[in-house]
């Protein structure tokens, strides 16, 4: 499904995402993560095999919520929440947390994570976007 332009600009705007995995019990685990697009895919990177990443292994079913800053007429907060599927892939996390940090940080932040050590290759989620909600101009009428 394409990433509307709409949602796109959420996603990329630096707000913490609220990504939801499901526990081998069925229970949601939710962390806050960084997160960015890639064509019409969500991409967030993870250093350590996190339980999200060895949950999306054995489920791929996630959820994703982004806050916004804009009100509606009606006079509600906006949200983008995303409902998909994942898949991980082994190495990339440093590379795609440095470019992240740049929104996150700020363009003046230097090597992410700092140190002298070499990170480790990490994981990268892709989610890809099956369904939009929440109340904002991504939602269908």
């Amino acid at each position: 499904m394409a990433l509307p332009e709409t949602a796109r600009k959420v996603i990329d705007s630096g707000r913490l995402a609220h990504y939801v995995t499901l526990n081998r019990d069925g229970s949601p685990q939710v962390s806050l993560v960084w997160a960015g697009s890639d064509g019409d895919e969500i991409v967030m990177a993870h250093f350590a095999e996190h339980q999200k990443v060895k949950n999306v292994g054995r489920d791929p079913r996630v959820s994703v919520s982004f806050e916004t800053d804009s009100v509606n007429e009606a006079g509600l907060a906006e949200y983008l929440v995303v409902h998909g599927t994942a898949r991980i892939e082994e190495g990339g996390a440093a590379e795609l947390l440095q470019k992240l940090a740049y929104i996150y940080i700020g363009p003046d932040v230097g090597k992410f994570p700092p140190g002298d050590a070499p990170p480790p290759a990490g994981y990268i989620t892709r989610i890809t976007p099956k369904r939009y909600t929440g109340v904002g101009p991504w939602v269908a009428k």
